[in-house]
């Protein structure tokens, strides 16, 4: 079960650039569910994408800003954000593809899952994380959740954000207003999802609407075995970068070599899968020569759009390797 007292969250009213604000989040999700008058549906609003245990209360207090916090994070849904480039018929389609796959995949009734369009550019999908026992909050908990939605996104072949698994990402709240669209960020059931037009959808979403968060579903193995396998990938990432460090550290540098999966990224790129996982990993690598990002980017942006990453994954991944490997973008 997840550690006791992870159920912190914070909220941002207004510009995403504003205050936040420490709130308990499953009431705060509850309250912008429900339309109450407290969220201020109409206003713009985000809640963060995961919850956290009483570290991070104490952290937000002293500091005033989530900025710096490495502590423990945790959270009762797997979330995917579904932009598409900006192609609002594409990114249906990938929304209906990845909601389709996640119900035949674990068994699961199709109004189990949270699905929102956003009000600007595409869809949120949540799946509840009670399906594996609601996992433990830890510091690697956000690693294994994007490791997880990347690789469920990829064996579904359907483009994904995949810059929304920091650790103190931001997330468009329920019924709250888009202030560029004026849209709502609205909840469709599965069947409105899959039957409904996008101009239909478009026009629900002029004006917030209540509804009902779905009851928590028990464990499903299957989801339990994914998770787990993620949660294992993570560790061994880590501990295979760690020592990577520490020979680098040792050896002032001389140690650094280009390894063969990195050229093979630069050479022919990567299948539906690995696509994600092999460009950080490359990123990372040239991380370790003190590549510069506009070098990384030059070296592995062509093959990595070859395999079928959009040009804002692109960057994101490349970005994200860099600095795991303490390279500077």
């Amino acid at each position: 079960m997840m550690a006791e007292h992870a159920s912190y969250g914070f909220r941002i009213l207004g510009s995403c650039a504003g205050e936040r604000r420490l709130v308990d989040w499953p009431a705060a999700l509850a309250g912008y569910a429900e339309c109450d008058e407290r969220a201020e549906v109409d206003r713009e609003g985000y809640l963060s994408a995961f919850t956290y245990p009483i570290e991070f209360r104490d952290y937000l207090t002293t500091h005033r800003t989530t900025k710096g916090y490495s502590g423990p994070c945790g959270g009762d849904w797997l979330w995917w954000d579904i932009d598409a480039d900006c192609d609002l018929e594409r990114a249906t389609s990938h929304a209906r593809r990845l909601c389709a796959g996640l119900v035949e995949r674990y068994d699961i009734d199709g109004d189990t899952l949270l699905v929102f369009f956003s009000g600007a550019k595409g869809y949120h999908v949540g799946l509840p994380l009670s399906l594996c026992s609601t996992p433990s909050a830890s510091t690697a908990f956000h690693q294994v959740a994007k490791y997880l939605a990347i690789h469920l996104a990829e064996s579904m072949n359907v483009a994904i954000d995949v810059g929304v698994y920091d650790r103190v990402r931001a997330f468009r709240a329920p019924n709250s207003r888009h202030p560029r669209t004026g849209l709502h960020k609205r909840h469709l059931t599965l069947d409105e999802l899959l039957g409904m037009k996008l101009d239909a959808v478009l026009r629900l979403a002029k004006a917030p609407e209540p509804f009902d968060l779905p009851d928590n579903p028990p464990a499903n193995d299957r989801l339990v075995a994914d998770w787990q396998t993620a949660a294992e990938a993570v560790e061994y990432e880590a501990a295979a970068l760690a020592e990577r460090r520490a020979a680098l550290r040792a050896s002032g540098g001389a140690d650094a070599t280009l390894n063969r999966v990195t050229l093979e990224f630069i050479r022919a790129g990567a299948t539906h899968g690995d696509r994600h996982r092999l460009l950080f990993s490359a990123a990372a690598n040239l991380a370790e020569f003190g590549c510069p990002a506009p070098l990384a980017l030059a070296l592995l942006t062509e093959s990595a759009l070859d395999s079928g990453l959009t040009p804002s994954d692109v960057r994101r991944q490349i970005e994200c390797g860099l600095d795991a490997a303490g390279g500077a973008v």
